[in-house]
C-alpha cells in the first residue's frame, strides 16, 4: 500500500512539473535577452608601439600597461607621477598605428634586423639625438605615410609586434569582468587629409594572429581596406569592423559623395561602407565631430571643442565648402539623400566616443587628463605648448595644447561584458558617445508609447517590446500617427547634474533638400521656452579659483516621451539624443589650480559635457 501511494504521489508531482513547464514563467525577464547594463570603454588608444607616440614621449608604456591602467591599476607616467582612473573601464582596445607598428621601440632596443638597414641606422641616430633630430625622424615617417611610401620594411619585426599586441589582449581579456579587444589603426592621410579608421576584431589571437594589419602602405583607399576585412572573415571565420574618426580634419573627404577616384558613390560602395562601418567616433581629443556652427547656425550648442583650422597635417587650411562632408549630423543628412538616390544609406552609423590618446592612459576626466601625447602630460605650462607651429615644416596653421579636448568614451548597451556581446552591440549600433562623463542614456522609438511611459519602473521592457532602441529603424507609420520617442538620462553618479535632454532631427524634404531641427524635450528647473521655443541657459556654478562647481542647479535624472510635431510620413528622417550637463571646469582650470600657475585669459575655462546617442531612422513604408 505504501509503495502504491508513493507511486501515485510521484506521478502527480511529475504531472504537476510538466504542467508548470508549459505555463508562462513567473519571472518577468524569462526569455528576454535585451541589454540591461551599459558598459564603458575606449576603442582607440595608442601605446609606445605607435611610432608617433614613441617619438612624442611615450617610451615605456606598451599594451600591457594600457590594459592594466584601464582595469583600474596604478601606472607611473613618464613625468614620474602616478596615474590612475577614478573608476576602471569595462573594455579597452589598443589601436596602435599599423604603419611602422612597433618600429621605434625595437630600434631603441637595438634590434639588429632594423639597424642593419641604412634607413633603420639613420633613424636610430636621429632618435638618439636631440629634440630637433627626433622631430625630423617623426616627420620623415609621417611623410612616408602621406606619400604611401614604406622606407623601412621588415616582415619579421612586423610579425613580432603584432603577435605581442594580440597576445597582450588575450592575456588581459577576462570575460564578464574586463574585455580587451584586439585592434589597430589604419592611418591613411593622402595629402595630410585624415581618412583614418580603427579596425576592431571580435576574435582572439588564434584568428586575429593569422594576418598582419592592413596599413596605409598597402593602400590609402578605404575600399581596399574593406576588401581586406572581407578577406579576413573569409579566411578565419572571424568578425571585424572599422570605425572612422576625425572627419573634422579630413578637409571634406571623410563623408564625401565621391570615391577615391572621384566617381559618384555607387550602390555597391554604399552597401559595402554600411556593412563594414556601423559606428563612427564622433568625439575625441582632436575635437568634437557632432556638428559645426556654420552647419547648424540655429543650434546654440553647436560650437563645442571645435577643431576646424585645416587638415590633420596642418598642411592645408579649411575652406567653408569642406564642412558638410566632415561632421556627423551633416553626414547623416547626406545619407538620407544618398539612400533616396541609391536605395542604400552609406552613412547609417551609430555614435561612440574614444580618446585617441597616445599616452597609453585612457583618462579623459577633466581633472585627470593626461593629454594627447606623453610630452603633454600634466605640468604647469603644458596648455601653452604649441602642437603645430605656423610656418615650420610647411605648416599653414597653429594649434596649442589647450585646444585638445578631454574626450571621450564609448558607451555600449550589451547583454554582458564579453568580446562577443560588445561586438554584437556595436554592430547593431546600440551605442552612444560621451565627452567623458558616464551619463546613462536610454532612447527608444515607437508609435504608441503613452505620455507617462518613461516614468514606469519597467520602461526598458516597454521600450524594447513596443519600439526599437537607439540604432534601430522605424517604418510603416500608422495612418495619422507620428513617431513617439522615449528618452531617459541620468547623471554620472560621480559627476554633474543634467541641464537638458534634446532630440536632434534631420530629414529629407519632398524636393530633396535636407533639414534639421533641435528640440528640447526634457529640462531641469522651472524654465519655460520663450516665444521662439528657446530655453533659457541653466546658469553656471563654476568656481574658477577653486576649480569646482556645485550641483545646486540641474537635475540628477530627466525623462520624457516626445512626439515629433512636424512629422511627415512621406519624408525620410533620423532622430538622435543629445544630453547636456550643467557647466563644469575644463581641464585647463584644474591645471591652474593644481600647479598654481595662471594661464592665458582667453583659454577656455569651463565646458558643458555631453552625450550623443546613436540615431533611430524612419523610412517611409513605400520604400520597403
Amino acid at each position: 500500500m505504501k509503495i502504491t501511494t508513493l507511486s501515485v504521489l510521484v506521478s502527480a508531482a511529475l504531472l504537476s512539473l510538466a504542467t508548470t513547464a508549459a505555463e508562462p514563467s513567473y519571472s518577468p525577464m524569462a526569455g528576454k535577452t535585451y541589454p540591461q547594463q551599459v558598459y564603458w570603454g575606449d576603442t582607440h588608444l595608442h601605446t609606445s608601439y605607435s611610432f608617433d607616440a614613441a617619438m612624442m614621449g611615450n617610451k615605456q608604456l606598451g599594451p600591457e600597461e594600457a590594459y592594466r591602467f584601464a582595469r583600474g591599476e596604478e601606472v607611473q607616467a613618464h613625468n614620474g607621477m602616478t596615474a590612475r582612473l577614478s573608476r576602471p573601464l569595462d573594455f579597452l582596445m589598443v589601436a596602435d598605428h599599423a604603419e611602422y607598428l612597433g618600429l621605434v621601440p625595437m630600434i631603441n632596443a637595438g634590434n639588429q634586423e632594423l639597424l642593419s638597414d641604412p634607413v633603420g641606422a639613420r633613424w636610430s641616430a636621429l632618435l638618439n639625438g636631440g629634440p630637433d633630430e627626433q622631430l625630423k625622424a617623426l616627420l620623415e615617417m609621417n611623410v612616408d605615410i602621406g606619400d604611401n611610401r614604406k622606407s623601412l620594411s621588415n616582415p619579421m619585426v612586423e610579425r613580432s609586434a603584432w603577435d605581442r599586441i594580440t597576445e597582450a589582449a588575450d592575456k588581459y581579456n577576462d570575460p564578464g569582468k574586463f574585455t580587451a579587444f584586439i585592434g589597430y589603426e589604419w592611418t591613411t592621410m593622402p595629402g595630410g587629409d585624415n581618412l583614418h579608421r580603427v579596425v576592431m576584431f571580435g576574435d582572439d589571437a588564434s584568428k586575429a594572429g593569422q594576418i598582419l594589419p592592413f596599413s596605409a602602405f598597402d593602400s590609402e583607399d578605404p575600399e581596399d581596406l574593406w576588401r581586406f576585412l572581407q578577406s579576413y572573415e573569409d579566411k578565419t571565420g572571424g568578425r571585424v569592423l572599422a570605425i572612422p574618426h576625425n572627419g573634422n580634419v579630413s578637409n571634406g573627404l571623410m563623408f564625401a559623395l565621391a570615391d577615391r577616384d572621384g566617381n559618384p558613390l555607387s550602390r555597391e560602395y554604399t552597401k559595402t561602407r554600411s556593412r563594414w562601418e556601423p559606428v563612427i567616433e564622433v568625439t575625441q581629443i582632436k575635437g568634437d565631430g557632432e556638428t559645426h556652427p556654420a552647419l547648424s547656425p540655429d543650434d546654440e550648442f553647436a560650437d563645442f571643442e571645435t577643431w576646424d583650422k585645416g587638415n590633420l597635417s596642418a598642411l592645408s587650411a579649411k575652406r567653408p565648402e569642406m564642412l558638410p562632408y566632415e561632421y556627423a549630423r551633416s553626414a547623416l543628412k547626406l545619407g538620407l539623400q544618398q539612400e533616396a538616390k541609391l536605395g542604400v544609406n552609406p552613412f547609417k552609423f551609430g555614435m561612440i566616443g574614444s580618446t585617441d590618446a597616445h599616452t597609453s592612459l585612457p583618462a579623459v576626466e577633466e581633472n585627470n587628463f593626461w593629454g594627447k601625447f606623453s610630452l603633454f602630460e600634466p605640468s604647469a605650462k603644458r596648455a601653452e605648448v604649441p602642437a603645430y607651429t605656423k610656418g615650420k615644416h610647411g605648416k599653414v596653421y597653429s594649434l596649442s595644447v589647450d585646444e585638445t579636448s578631454a574626450s571621450g568614451y564609448a558607451a555600449v548597451w550589451a547583454t554582458q561584458n564579453t568580446r562577443e556581446a560588445l561586438f554584437d552591440a556595436i554592430k547593431r549600433r546600440e551605442t552612444y558617445a560621451t565627452t567623458g562623463p558616464r551619463m546613462t542614456v536610454r532612447f527608444f522609438g515607437g508609435w504608441d508609447f503613452s505620455d507617462d511611459e518613461a516614468s514606469y519602473s519597467d520602461y526598458v521592457d516597454r521600450g524594447y517590446t513596443k519600439g526599437v532602441p537607439m540604432g534601430g529603424d522605424l517604418t510603416q507609420a500608422p495612418a495619422g500617427e507620428a513617431p513617439r520617442f522615449m528618452v531617459t538620462a541620468s547623471r554620472d553618479p560621480d559627476g554633474a547634474n543634467l541641464d537638458r535632454v534634446q532630440i536632434v532631427k534631420g530629414w529629407l524634404d519632398s524636393d530633396g533638400t535636407t533639414r534639421e531641427q533641435v528640440y528640447d524635450v526634457a529640462w531641469s528647473g522651472d524654465r519655460t521656452p520663450d516665444a521662439n521655443g528657446k530655453l533659457a541657459a541653466i546658469g553656471n556654478t563654476v568656481d574658477l579659483a577653486e576649480a569646482t562647481w556645485r550641483n545646486s542647479i540641474g537635475a540628477a535624472e530627466l525623462a520624457s516621451v516626445w512626439t515629433d510635431p512636424d512629422f511627415d510620413p512621406m519624408e525620410r528622417a533620423f532622430y538622435y539624443v543629445r544630453v547636456l550637463q550643467i557647466p563644469t571646469p575644463r581641464w585647463t582650470v584644474y591645471d591652474e589650480k593644481h600647479f598654481g600657475e595662471q594661464l592665458r585669459s582667453e583659454m577656455p575655462k569651463w565646458v558643458q559635457e555631453r552625450a550623443y546617442s546613436s540615431p533611430i531612422w524612419y523610412t517611409p513604408a513605400k520604400e520597403h
